[in-house]
């Protein structure tokens, strides 16, 4: 997503496919923040914070125009997880999505366990009234 125009074809294909709310990895954006696109559509994203980070890592969220009509607020967690909420139908009850992007196998103990760490927490800070959906 990183290279110019990923983010338009992307836009593109999640019309094409009539998709309301897009789960994005490995966007090796840095920073964090939302872009509305000319199309219409909202691009929420959480990368490396650091000055100079790498273009590693990197998830984001991508809301049609309909998704943006129930949208409630979004929180970064950094480079590998990012939360969405969105109200549904019923009253009182909100739609919580959590995009990750999870270390491999292969990574550092550590790095896996404060990943799954800090995972868990912010699935446990969800009301079990709400619905949750991992991706």
């Amino acid at each position: 997503m990183w290279e110019t125009g990923k983010t338009s074809q992307i836009a593109t294909e999640m019309r094409r496919y009539n998709l309301a709310i897009l789960g994005i990895s490995e966007t090796h954006w840095t920073q964090t923040g939302q872009k509305r696109l000319a199309t219409g559509e909202m691009l929420l994203y959480s990368g490396h914070e650091k000055e100079n980070a790498p273009h590693t890592q990197g998830v984001a969220l991508m809301l049609s125009k309909v998704a943006q009509n129930a949208f409630v607020g979004w929180e970064s967690y950094g480079s590998r997880i990012i939360k969405a909420s969105f109200k549904t139908k019923k009253e009182g009850i909100l739609m919580n999505i959590i995009q990750c992007y999870a270390p491999t196998n292969d990574s550092n103990g550590n790095i896996k366990d404060q990943f799954y760490d800090r995972l868990q927490s912010i699935i446990g800070k969800c009301p079990r009234k709400d619905l949750t959906i991992l991706m």
